[in-house]
């Protein structure tokens, strides 16, 4: 088994019997996070991840960035196996927005330098005064344009002095300008407010498809997942429960979604008014 690659050089991504454990601190039992989950992503398609807390969502998104290896199974990327990579070595490969906006950048340094230590990360150099040139100014500059911030203008300002939309949207700059194989985004909108969640949404979306990056979105958002995705996914206790192409979603709203995951998984969604 391996990944696709459409005729634009664009690659997709194959998650083959994932296992990951865990066990609870002072107890024997182990919580199986992820239980054989297998997965063939499409070259430039947009995955939206759904379900209740604790369901695996963001435990898949880590195993393929790295910050969490596998304990079974493989994770397919341009046609290698990166499961047992640490995380710096798919930084060319996988890129990955949090929550937090506080991950995504470094404070303590520019809009700008936050921009040369991502490209020279990518490429093997970590000095940021080689890194940084006109040629990753200019496209820089034109990646946070479209966000319409006017962060385009302020490249010498440090991190640390922009609220959490504003670094939201310098982080998904970042990573779409790297282009990379594979984008995840963990609930990349969720600590924002509506209006800048809205943006950054919009943005971010518009970015992966010009790019066609394959991407990977966990969201709570079922409403957004149903109308801005290719393809639905619906987790429980580590499994993969739904799986819902382009055309099956489209004839599904909200209420009648999570009615048929609470078929599925023969269970009723606890955190309802969060999947809602």
């Amino acid at each position: 088994m391996s990944t696709s690659s459409d005729r634009n050089g664009a690659t997709g991504v194959v998650i083959d019997k994932v296992v990951k454990r865990f066990r609870s601190a002072g107890r024997a039992e182990e919580i199986v996070a992820l239980d054989h989950v297998s997965l063939d992503v499409e070259p430039g398609c947009v995955v939206a991840i759904v379900g209740s807390n604790g369901a695996g969502k963001s435990t898949l998104l880590s195993v393929i960035a790295g910050s969490i290896l596998a304990d079974e199974g493989r994770v397919v990327v341009g046609g290698r196996d990166i499961a047992g990579l640490p995380s710096w070595k798919r930084s060319r490969s996988v890129a990955r927005v949090r929550q937090d906006p506080t991950q995504n950048v470094f404070g303590s340094l520019s809009i700008e330098e936050n921009f040369a230590l991502r490209r020279a990360g990518s490429r093997g150099r970590f000095t940021l005064g080689r890194a940084v040139g006109r040629g990753m100014r200019e496209e820089a500059r034109a990646a946070l344009a479209q966000f319409g911030m006017g962060l385009e203008d302020r490249m010498h300002s440090l991190a640390s002095t922009l609220s959490g939309g504003q670094r939201q949207a310098v982080a998904v700059a970042m990573a779409t300008m790297a282009r990379p194989e594979v984008l995840l985004l963990d609930e990349h909108v969720a600590a924002l407010d509506p209006k800048s969640a809205r943006l950054v949404n919009a943005r971010t979306l518009a970015a992966v498809r010009e790019a066609a990056i394959t991407t990977l979105i966990v969201t709570h958002d079922m409403a957004h997942a149903l109308e801005h995705s290719d393809r639905l996914l619906m987790f429980h206790r580590g499994r993969i429960v739904m799986d819902l192409d382009q055309e099956a979603k489209d004839q599904l709203d909200v209420p009648q979604l999570v009615e048929r995951f609470e078929e599925l998984a023969g269970a009723s969604v606890s955190d309802r008014s969060l999947l809602a």
